[in-house]
């Protein structure tokens, strides 16, 4: 056997500079790789001496090489900035994806996923709408289509998803807020049936407990993820008594909406009523005052679910392990001034 009887995918990949999938695309015919790289990869073939068994291939695919991004809602400027670091991962790969909005609409959801199915889609990354059925992908992993879960997840389902450690999360920002001498603390925004909502709510509830915080001393109010979310649930969260003087907010979204409340009231958040958020999109360090916020590798987890579906893909595998990626606080004005003990008391 000669050296160019045991070229592989993976030199001609080496050779071009480009990834493994992107090189199959190219075998494959695909008309989602750019014509510079596919002519790219084409040399690297002529140059190894590499012979592509395209009927093995054919028999081998029931699909097209569509891969589609399916995002609850694309106006959260988090989701547009993972949905950014998926698109990254795919144009290296010279692959151009699907992008749908679900306005966090099931049923608009399951349009989407039964239109990309209809067009035999490769792979998919899903951050599900609110109120998704649990059976809901039932069909699509039937049909053996590897599907990865961006940022939410759904009971007792077994697709890997990639996501930031929520409950870490929570538990920093919460303890941060008590060493600022916050004795009263709100948990503001997110659902009872969002998974998203336990792990952050999860994180709270532990660090009050841990650092003495008592129950009738911590309120939690839930709303909407938006910034509507925030005001609302700011406004509600001030009718309790004994009122809270900080906040946990479910999201940046929801933090924002927060400080227009308080400010409408006459508050001046950070000095008056301490917020943190979490996601910590590029707008909060330019907010006023700027947001302290849960710092997520927003970018990073995008590219790493985009990873797991093109390995998915090229194993002809449905089943790869969760990511957790790591968290860390970011402390800016909205958490105002360490408050003194007289000040902080009930």
């Amino acid at each position: 056997m000669t050296s160019r009887d045991k070229t592989t995918i993976l030199d001609i990949a080496r050779e071009a500079g480009v990834s493994k999938s992107t090189v199959s695309l190219v075998l494959q015919g695909s008309d989602l790789i750019r014509p510079d790289t596919a002519a790219k990869v084409r040399k690297a073939i002529a140059d190894t001496g590499y012979v592509y068994n395209r009927g093995a291939a054919n028999l081998r695919r029931a699909q097209t090489n569509i891969i589609g991004m399916v995002i609850h809602d694309l106006t959260n400027p988090f989701y547009a900035e993972l949905a950014v670091g998926m698109e990254r991962t795919f144009q290296a790969a010279g692959i151009v994806p699907f992008i749908a909005n679900t306005a966090e609409n099931p049923v608009r959801q399951e349009e989407v996923l039964k239109s990309l199915m209809e067009q035999g889609v490769a792979g998919l990354i899903v951050s599900p709408a609110r109120g998704t059925p649990p059976d809901a992908f039932r069909r699509i992993e039937a049909a053996g289509i590897p599907v990865v879960f961006a940022m939410r997840r759904l009971p007792a389902s077994r697709i890997p998803a990639v996501a930031p450690d929520n409950h870490r999360g929570a538990y920093l920002a919460t303890e941060h807020l008590i060493k600022r001498g916050h004795r009263r603390i709100a948990f503001l925004g997110g659902f009872d049936d969002m998974v998203v909502y336990h792990e952050r709510l999860g994180g709270f509830r532990e660090a009050c407990a841990a650092n003495g915080i008592l129950p009738a001393d911590v309120t939690i109010i839930e709303g909407e993820t938006n910034r509507r979310g925030g005001i609302a649930s700011l406004d509600a969260a001030l009718l309790a008594s004994p009122a809270p003087t900080a906040a946990v907010c479910f999201n940046d979204a929801v933090a924002f909406g927060a400080m227009i409340a308080l400010r409408k009231r006459g508050m001046e958040p950070g000095p008056d009523f301490a917020v943190v958020g979490f996601d910590d999109i590029t707008e909060a360090q330019h907010y006023v005052p700027p947001l302290s916020s849960v710092s997520v590798d927003t970018p990073g987890l995008g590219e790493r679910a985009a990873h797991a579906v093109l390995k998915m893909i090229q194993s002809r595998s449905t089943r790869a392990e969760d990511h957790i990626g790591g968290v860390n606080l970011v402390v800016r004005e909205s958490s105002g001034p360490v408050r003194a003990m007289a000040e902080a008391s009930p």
